[in-house]
């Protein structure tokens, strides 16, 4: 968990204070043309992650679950409802007006789509006691959470990938960004579903 937290804390200090200015010419993410509202959702949807990628941090952290079970459902509430859906739902919104390509912009709508239906299915099974399937929804809920931080960490890769192409400079943000992109999305998928497949499988309670 330390190194997991260690992370999530690096990457929250580097993306969230140039939109403390609410500054729209700090943004690290270009306007796209025609979508004038683009700052002010993506930082509503920074907003939300943020408290999304804390609140699961906390959720996933066993000692928390075994010891505090009350304080794990109620972060559980803030992670769902101020947290996951709504930040979801700004990523599905920016990501379909994507600046980094058509790939990007449909990986990000199906990202965010898939956090948002993991993150709701995770709620419902709760509820209604299915706590098996609880556990396995929030953890595809979680691996969607890690997606942005995956697809930056992963940009470098993106880069050497496509660098023996050559080509101009454009061209190849945009090539590295659909790759670390395509690897991100597929790799949180294939983890957390390999992790499923490891654990020992519980008929019930958390």
């Amino acid at each position: 968990m330390a190194p997991l937290g260690l992370i999530v804390a690096a990457f929250l200090a580097y993306s969230v204070p140039p939109y403390l200015t609410l500054d729209p010419g700090r943004s690290r993410v270009p306007a796209p043309a025609g979508f004038a509202p683009h700052y002010w959702f993506l930082v509503a949807h920074i907003a939300f992650g943020s408290i999304a990628i804390v609140g699961v941090i906390l959720q996933v952290w066993p000692w928390l679950r075994r010891t505090h079970p009350v304080v794990h459902r109620r972060v559980g509430r803030v992670y769902v409802f101020a947290g996951a859906v709504p930040a979801a739902v700004m990523a599905a919104v920016i990501g379909a007006v994507s600046p980094f390509g058509p790939v990007v912009a449909a990986l990000d709508v199906v990202a965010a789509l898939l956090w948002l239906g993991f993150t709701i299915a995770g709620w419902r099974a709760v509820r209604e006691r299915r706590f098996a399937d609880h556990r396995k929804w929030m953890v595809r809920s979680f691996a969607m959470c890690m997606n942005t931080l995956m697809t930056r960490a992963l940009s470098p890769l993106g880069f050497l990938l496509v660098l023996p192409r050559g080509g101009d400079k454009e061209t190849m943000i945009l090539s590295a960004a659909t790759v670390s992109a395509v690897l991100s999305v597929l790799t949180l998928l294939l983890l957390s579903q390999w992790w499923l497949d490891r654990t020992p499988k519980r008929a019930s309670g958390r």
